[in-house]
C-alpha cells in the first residue's frame, strides 16, 4: 500500500510541473489573443452590426485586422514614400512633450529586441542606490567635467526599462557586468528572471 502511495504522489509531482507550465501558457495566450482581439474587434462588431442592423460578432476578427496592419505596416515601412512618411511620423511625435517620451522609448527598446543595437554603449554593473548593492546599467556617454573623465550611466528600473536614472560614474567605478546589451535588457524586462552567466554550483 505504501508503495502504491508513494507511486501515486510521484506521478502526481511529476504531472504538475507538466500540466502547471502547459496551463499558465495556455492562459497567457488566450490572455493576449482576447486583448488583441479586443482592441479592434469591438470597433469592427458595431461597425459591422450598424451596417447589417443586426447583432454581429466574429471571434477572432479584430486579431486578424491586428495582423492585417501590422502586416501593411511592415510594407509601408519598405519602400521610399513610407519611409519619408515615417520620418514625419516620428518628427510630429517627437513634438508632443509627454507622448515624445514615451514613444521614443518604446522605439528605443523594440530596436534592442530586435537588433541587440541602441545607443546603450554596453552593460555594467554599479553601486548604486548605496554601496555593496550592484545594480544593472547601461554606458550612454563618457564625459569630462573639471577635469575629470565621468561615465554617463543609465540605470533603468524593473521590468519597465524605459524609465530609470540617468548617474555619473568615475571609471573605475563601473564594473563589466559580462552581458551583452541585449541580454542585459531581457534580464531587466523579464525583472531579474533571464540571467546570462555562470550557474554558481550546488552547495
Amino acid at each position: 500500500m505504501e508503495n502504491v502511495l508513494n507511486h501515486i504522489k510521484s506521478k502526481f509531482v511529476t504531472g504538475l510541473f507538466v500540466v502547471i507550465p502547459l496551463g499558465i501558457t495556455i492562459f497567457i495566450l488566450k490572455f493576449l489573443f482576447n486583448f488583441a482581439d479586443g482592441i479592434l474587434g469591438t470597433y469592427l462588431d458595431s461597425l459591422f452590426s450598424a451596417i447589417a442592423h443586426e447583432e454581429f460578432h466574429f471571434p477572432g476578427l479584430g486579431m486578424l485586422t491586428g495582423v492585417i496592419v501590422i502586416y501593411l505596416s511592415g510594407i509601408l515601412a519598405t519602400n521610399v514614400l513610407g519611409t519619408q512618411f515615417l520620418r514625419w511620423w516620428d518628427a510630429f511625435l517627437s513634438k508632443i512633450p509627454l507622448v515624445k517620451s514615451i514613444y521614443t522609448s518604446s522605439k528605443q527598446l523594440t530596436q534592442v529586441l530586435k537588433e541587440g543595437k541602441t545607443s546603450y554603449r554596453r552593460a555594467v554593473f554599479v553601486e548604486w542606490p548605496r554601496k555593496g548593492v550592484r545594480a544593472i546599467g547601461f554606458v550612454t556617454a563618457e564625459v569630462v567635467r573639471d577635469g575629470e573623465r565621468l561615465v554617463v550611466v543609465y540605470v533603468p528600473t524593473m521590468p519597465n526599462p524605459t524609465s530609470g536614472f540617468a548617474l555619473f560614474f568615475h571609471e573605475d567605478e563601473v564594473l563589466e557586468s559580462g552581458m551583452t546589451v541585449e541580454d542585459a535588457v531581457k534580464f531587466v524586462v523579464s525583472g531579474g528572471v533571464v540571467v546570462h552567466g555562470e550557474t554558481p554550483p550546488d552547495e
